[in-house]
């Protein structure tokens, strides 16, 4: 959620201003997605909040149980949050064009068409979860690798994809089953969108698609899996050993899988190599706070994020909705001028950082009032 944010900094129109500096591209890249294959800071924060959907669900559970509520309360809880997850994304989409937009590719309508099948799956053993999670990632593979390569005189154009775009970034041979808007997952949302009011043949400029829904559930099949090893009753370093061989075997599993040309790590399309490599990573993050918060005590390095993450949902919303309200109304209150002190170049970033501040600390106030939107 703080990278999310964080996009206020608007590190890239730095860079731009001045386009001798490596430092300065090197964060632009970092505060960018990607065109097509490969990995970014900012690509991983879409698998991270997913991941963590899947950590938390197991310490939900227990939480909910012990309180005395049934299975069938639970299941209930879990059918209307994954509901209001749903539209609450669909809601966001529709708030700037103001008409509603049925597309189901945001990260809150994605979670939400997972968290139930995954609130499921919680309940059943550690072996059944890695069993589906190796059949969602060949599935997955097997749907796009069978699915036919478009011919020779196919026009690329037609789907959004310009002839530069596809020399610089488009894939060639095997691979080419997973190139942007000629496949699997976008003849699907030509069929499925257009069943909803007011939507037509579907193109996405990012190659997005609704079918992400199905390897997104095996990224929050991973959280599952290490939120149960969180819970259990393991030394705290046979843990971090675990996340550390895990998450490691899993990051370099998904890295072959590019470079040997079986499948291209694609966060767009959320390949099954791109499950593996995003998911490991996720587990070495999630390493390194465990071992700084939980083992070595440094809970107050975390405090900034804490008071983000326990209003996960308000940040997320103050990020796509009121961005640009906090934009106009800082500038309108404190003046332009103010944040050119340090030249031109530096503008964006001092405004940014301005508003940045301003969002956490709305967020801030709320932590201190105890005023927590939870779902």
């Amino acid at each position: 959620m703080l990278l999310m944010m964080a996009e206020v900094l608007k590190l890239c129109a730095v860079s731009a201003a001045l386009p001798d500096s490596g430092f300065w591209k090197f964060l632009c890249y970092q505060q960018s997605h990607v065109e097509w294959v490969g990995c970014s800071l900012h690509d991983l924060i879409q698998p991270s909040f997913s991941f963590l959907v899947g950590v938390v669900l197991p310490f939900s559970i227990a939480k909910r149980l012990s309180n005395g509520q049934t299975f069938r309360a639970t299941a209930l809880h879990a059918v209307i949050r994954s509901f209001i997850l749903i539209m609450l994304g669909i809601a966001i989409l529709s708030v700037h064009p103001k008409h509603v937009i049925w597309k189901f590719e945001d990260t809150l309508t994605q979670i939400g068409l997972c968290y139930f099948p995954l609130f499921l799956l919680a309940h059943r053993s550690p072996r059944e979860w890695w069993l589906v999670f190796a059949v969602i990632l060949f599935g997955y593979w097997m749907a796009f690798a069978l699915y036919p390569l478009p011919g020779p005189d196919f026009d690329y154009a037609k789907v959004g994809v310009s002839a530069e775009w596809l020399k610089e970034h488009g894939l060639t041979g095997f691979a080419a089953h997973w190139q942007k808007n000629s496949n699997i997952a976008l003849a699907f949302d030509n069929w499925f969108l257009p069943l909803f009011p007011g939507n037509y043949p579907y193109i996405s400029s990012k190659g997005l698609a609704t079918l992400n829904f199905v390897p997104l559930m095996a990224t929050m099949i991973l959280g599952l899996v290490a939120g149960d090893v969180l819970r259990s009753g393991r030394d705290p370093l046979a843990k971090i050993r675990w996340f550390l061989i895990t998450g490691g075997a899993l990051l370099t599993a998904g890295w072959l899988m590019g470079v040997l040309g079986v499948c291209p790590v694609v966060k767009s399309i959320w390949t099954p190599s791109w499950v593996l490599f995003s998911g490991g990573l996720c587990l070495l993050f999630l390493t390194t706070f465990y071992a700084v918060v939980d083992i070595w005590g440094k809970k107050r390095v975390a405090f900034p994020l804490i008071v983000i993450g326990l209003n996960s949902i308000v940040a997320y919303c103050l990020t796509h909705v009121f961005r640009a309200f906090a934009f106009n109304s800082l500038r309108r209150i404190v003046g332009a001028g103010v944040f050119s002190v340090f030249g031109d170049a530096y503008y964006p970033l001092i405004y940014g950082l301005a508003v940045l501040v301003c969002l956490w600390l709305v967020l801030f106030i709320m932590y201190q009032r105890k005023l927590f939107v939870r779902i």
